[in-house]
């Protein structure tokens, strides 16, 4: 089995390039290839034998011989230049010129008129009809010929004797009709087959699939000509083992599964897979394209009793990107909404916080100061009340305003006015709004800078927002004795500006949720710290405007360092209302950083 398998994959890369696409015709010329060889290595084979027996050949012997192996010529020429009519015209004449030889050396008359009879026989593979009418018009010319030559005696022995020549003629037509006949049946069989698979093929352009024919490894056999329309591949691509090479990595265990399963019984096998289609320009050259396709499986034979066929298997390949894409749009956009429920309930539960507590101390103390029954006679307590009220009221009043600003933000309304300016006096500004709250939590504040540093285009307003709600933030989770670090340094086109406190930090688990919206970490409903979780989604919100990234950096009891990294000029970015910034969390590394461990370039001040 494995030496036949072996010959025919020998005889099958003899076939010409351009005959190897067309099935038929193909194995026209592999039949030729096989039998002309096949017929005359036999001869070449019995030499050595006719030469043990006979001894020194005739020169007619040699000859003989000659037009023997003749067709191996023929098959080699076939293989050059594709053209099997030439090539079975050559084998004709070599049956004639072998007959003839043979009549005129003197051998057997009845060798000579097998060969004769034989000859029309050659022009069946080609389909040629002519080559048929031909071949048999030579032979009886060939006979003719032969007959006149021995009347005139030119032939050394009797071919004429006992009028047998004439006798063969009527055997030379018949078999000249019996190879017509051949012929003509074999073009009927072709004819019909063309028929049957241009019927397929109406039926593949009707589904719109791609249709391939398969072994039970894989290997396609057969590939649906619509396979450049639908993958931008020609179907010689995925010949052989080129369909599993454009399956995705990935997913090759489970399109060989399914073959093998379609195989061994006679269901219809079902999968989803990924088929690299045509690669797509990009702006680093082209990048490989996959599309999703379900592919239906099953088995089928050619032949009913046929055990070498039974393991075929038929596949439909039928896109389905447009359809996984709207799968996913959907899960994203129901994960979203599940994410916009849980936003919505973490910001009834903290909003209600924030908004009641101010609006008590509001409405409480209002109540004492409008009854004259109530309302302390000291002054001092009065304006104690008034300042209560007053504080709430500015509470509630930063409340709002975050919402808004996130709600502007995410809606792409919020549009920034680049302007240039100077960071140090920005940052010495929100240190001087956040100290005395610094001061009465028992914070250090240190700012640290370079000395000289260029002006920064952007919007002003945003980062003051910015470097507010990352300080506030700092000086918020640290505890009294703790200290919060400023610390500005410029990074190629864009300039870094950190927050490090040595708080109470991050869990690991509340880190992938930063910056979502109404998200605090470790919220409950007796958290120790008041906010609305707003603070850094702003933040995520301007930094992106701006076209900057966050990173975070934080560990449990150890404090957390936030830095923003913001290009020097924000107008040379494409304009995207609706950005966010990507946080980036990773190991904190310091424990807080000595402001004596500054560079020398940098000045320190000792803020709070």
């Amino acid at each position: 089995m494995n030496f036949a398998g072996s010959l025919e994959k020998q005889i099958a890369s003899l076939v010409h390039p351009d005959v190897v696409p067309h099935q038929a015709e193909r194995m026209r010329h592999e039949t030729f290839m096989l039998r002309r060889l096949a017929s005359s290595l036999a001869i070449v084979c019995l030499a050595p034998l006719f030469l043990a027996i006979y001894g020194a050949p005739a020169v007619w012997h040699a000859l003989v011989f000659v037009w023997c192996i003749v067709p191996i010529g023929a098959v080699l020429l076939l293989s050059r230049s594709g053209n099997l009519l030439l090539a079975q015209t050559i084998c004709v004449i070599s049956f004639i010129g072998a007959a003839t030889t043979i009549a005129a050396g003197g051998g057997p008359w009845e060798a000579a008129l097998i060969w004769l009879v034989l000859a029309p026989f050659e022009g069946v593979l080609s389909q040629s009809f002519k080559l048929v009418l031909a071949a048999g018009a030579l032979a009886i010319l060939a006979a003719l010929g032969l007959t006149l030559a021995d009347d005139i005696g030119l032939l050394p022995t009797g071919f004429s004797a006992g009028g047998a020549p004439l006798l063969v003629l009527p055997a030379i037509l018949y078999a000249t009709l019996m190879a017509h006949g051949l012929a003509a049946f074999q073009m009927r069989c072709e004819r019909w087959a063309r028929l049957r698979a241009e019927h397929y093929r109406a039926v593949y352009d009707t589904l719109g699939d791609l249709i391939v024919h398969q072994d039970r490894n894989g290997a396609a056999e057969f590939v649906s000509p619509n396979c450049y329309e639908l993958f931008g591949l020609s179907s010689a691509d995925l010949m052989g083992r080129g369909l599993l090479d454009h399956i995705h990595v990935a997913d090759r265990p489970a399109f060989l599964k399914a073959i093998s399963d379609a195989a061994a019984s006679p269901r219809t096998i079902v999968a989803s897979l990924r088929l690299r289609a045509a690669s797509v320009p990009s702006k680093i050259g082209y990048e490989p394209s996959f599309r999703w396709i379900e592919m239906r499986a099953r088995r089928f034979a050619l032949e009913a009793d046929s055990k070498a066929n039974s393991d075929r298997v038929v596949s439909i390949f039928r896109d389905i990107s447009e359809a996984k894409q709207r799968e996913m749009d959907f899960s994203a956009a129901r994960a979203a909404a599940d994410e916009a429920s849980i936003w919505k309930d973490q910001f009834l539960a903290n909003v209600s916080h924030e908004l009641r507590t101010p609006l008590n101390a509001i409405i409480g103390f209002s109540e004492i100061l409008a009854d004259a029954d109530l309302t302390p006679e000291d002054g001092a307590k009065q304006r104690e009340y008034a300042a209560i009220i007053e504080k709430s009221g500015h509470h509630l009043l930063a409340v709002v305003n975050s919402i808004l600003d996130m709600s502007k933000i995410q809606s792409g309304a919020f549009d920034i006015r680049p302007e240039p300016f100077a960071l140090p006096p920005l940052i010495d500004l929100c240190c001087d709004m956040v100290k005395l709250k610094a001061t009465e939590g028992g914070v250090e504040l240190v700012r640290a800078y370079p000395e000289k540093i260029d002006e920064i285009v952007g919007d002003k307003r945003a980062y003051k927002q910015v470097l507010l709600n990352l300080l506030s933030n700092a000086i918020k989770f640290t505890p009294r004795g703790g200290r919060v670090t400023v610390k500005l340094h410029p990074d190629g086109n864009h300039v870094v500006v950190s927050v490090a406190d040595t708080g109470i930090g991050i869990a690991p688990n509340d880190l992938t949720s930063l910056g979502n919206p109404f998200f605090q970490a470790g919220a409950t409903y007796d958290r120790r710290y008041e906010g609305t979780g707003l603070g850094l989604s702003v933040v995520r919100g301007l930094v992106g405007l701006h076209g900057g990234t966050i990173s975070v950096e934080s560990e449990l009891d150890h404090g957390t360092c936030v830095s923003v990294r913001l290009p020097l000029d924000c107008r040379r970015l494409p304009a995207n209302k609706t950005a966010t910034a990507k946080i980036e969390t990773l190991p904190r590394h310091s424990r807080g950083e000595d402001p004596r461990q500054f560079s020398n370039e940098m000045t320190v001040k000792k803020i709070a």
